[in-house]
């Protein structure tokens, strides 16, 4: 006779049907990383076919910035009052939108209205993702599940640069015939088809979306308690969804919260550490990284056949040290994790400075200490600003304290893509290396004394933490 064990296929399901909607809402870092990097490819087409001057180029790719930066500053106000879920549709259709317009129209100028249209989704994408994630996701698991969504983001930045690498190499070889449809899309004017591939997970992810609940938080903060409390009992057991409910209907605000509320002495820290992370993440310098990659292997001598395969080998080194946060980001805890990140990364840094700096030294160090500094990142200072990001801040005001923190991200990335190519030819290599350096270590001291491990603990509990702590000032 065969036992059948409820409670065992019970849990299984829930971490099934929990599994598959975080990495569904995921979709959406892929589509961040996708339309962030699928730009690298099309740049020198569209220069060629546009005659495009400096000033055009630079707004072809930083077109997307602008809408970033207004996404992400209104996700934050709607995600509050809208929900989830409804967000992540809106980046959807953004996403969808500017991948066939950018594909299909004609004049330059309504290309960059496209891009502007694909920045609005990643704005909202890089705020309610995470957001969403942090919120569905169990305590002692909520690390891993966040870092999915950084995950997914390397995973769309390499599949960006392979689409694009694969279609470059398609345009030169086919033998598709000249003015049909296909062979204007991926052949006469290949850029094109380049953005028209965005267009298939921006598909998926509208369809996948059909099959993802609002975040549970949101409706019980809401006031929509049993709304809440059925999806709880599809994501966790039984004794643990109803434990949620009910103390996040006791502790959690009613209503909208405020910017306001950000200011509140027990608001304090955490606001300067959710504001501070993603502007280490981009003056660490892995923008100058991925963008000038190339550049600088070059310049160390190290011979690559092309842009677009040394892109790939960037790509493929940050999506697969993104793994080791998965592993360990819920067993050594977020402190740990991004402090020998951020010490690594100081320490390669440091390194490849020196090396640039000294005459003769062999290329191959270089490479070594620069593969160093991006299996560093990738672990530690890239995913790990989402995860704390997501989970330090009350849920009446999650929301919008999680997009003020994206933002600062957007305008240091920035900044870090102005300045960089200045410093490299003012200043040289080595001491633009030792500028990022310079702000691993800041990051390392700043994490040391105002972040404490939130690993395991429910949302509502760091809540209740940064309250406690401010009493006993």
């Amino acid at each position: 006779m065969i036992t059948i064990n409820t409670k065992t296929i019970r849990m299984k399901k829930t971490k099934f049907f929990l599994t598959i909607i975080c990495w569904i809402a995921a979709i959406g870092g892929f589509l961040f990383g996708f339309d962030m990097a699928v730009i690298s490819g099309v740049l020198p087409i569209m220069q060629q076919q546009f005659d495009l001057t400096p000033g055009q180029e630079g707004w072809l790719v930083s077109s997307t910035l602008v809408g970033c930066i207004i996404g992400v500053a209104a996700s934050g106000t709607f995600g509050d009052r809208l929900g989830r879920k409804k967000l992540l549709i809106t980046a959807g259709l953004f996403f969808l939108v500017s991948a066939v317009g950018s594909a299909l129209l004609q004049s330059f100028g309504s290309i960059i209205w496209a891009r502007v249209v694909g920045g609005f989704g990643v704005g909202i994408a890089s705020n309610i993702v995470p957001l969403y994630i942090s919120e569905v996701a169990p305590a002692n698991k909520r690390g891993r599940y966040v870092t999915y969504y950084q995950l997914a983001v390397t995973v769309g930045i390499l599949m960006a640069y392979m689409s694009n690498y694969g279609l470059l190499t398609l345009a030169e070889n086919s033998n598709v015939q000249a003015g049909t449809f296909t062979s204007y899309l991926f052949k006469e004017e290949a850029w094109r088809g380049m953005f028209m591939v965005g267009s298939l997970p921006a598909l998926l992810f509208l369809v996948g979306l059909i099959f993802v609940p609002e975040s549970p938080r949101w409706l019980i903060q809401k006031g929509k308690k049993s709304a809440g409390l059925a999806i709880f009992l599809k994501i966790t057991n039984e004794a643990e969804a109803h434990r949620n409910a009910e103390v996040i209907n006791q502790n959690t605000a009613k209503g909208n919260g405020s910017y306001k509320d950000l200011l509140a002495p027990e608001m304090r820290r955490p606001l300067i550490i959710g504001l501070l992370l993603p502007l280490f993440s981009q003056f660490c310098g892995i923008n100058a990284i991925i963008y000038y990659g190339p550049t600088i292997l070059n310049n160390a001598g190290i011979s690559l056949s092309n842009s677009f395969q040394s892109q790939i080998i960037f790509g493929l080194a940050n999506m697969l040290f993104t793994f080791i946060a998965i592993w360990k980001v819920d067993q050594l805890g977020r402190r740990p994790l991004y402090l020998v990140g951020t010490a690594c990364a100081a320490i390669s840094l440091l390194l490849t400075g020196l090396f640039f700096f000294l005459p003769n030294v062999p290329g191959i160090l270089i490479l070594i200490t620069v593969s160093l500094f991006l299996a560093s990142f990738a672990f530690s200072i890239g995913p790990l600003k989402f995860v704390v990001a997501s989970e330090i801040f009350p849920t009446h005001i999650r929301g919008r304290a999680l997009g003020l923190s994206i933002m600062v991200m957007w305008i240091a990335d920035a900044i870090v893509g102005q300045v960089t190519a200045v410093m490299l030819r003012e200043i040289g290599t080595a001491y633009t290396f030792w500028f990022f350096a310079f702000f691993c270590v800041v990051a390392f001291i700043t994490v040391y004394r105002l972040l404490p491990e939130t690993k395991g603990k429910s949302l509502e509990e760091i809540e209740a933490f940064w309250k406690k702590s401010n009493i006993n000032k």
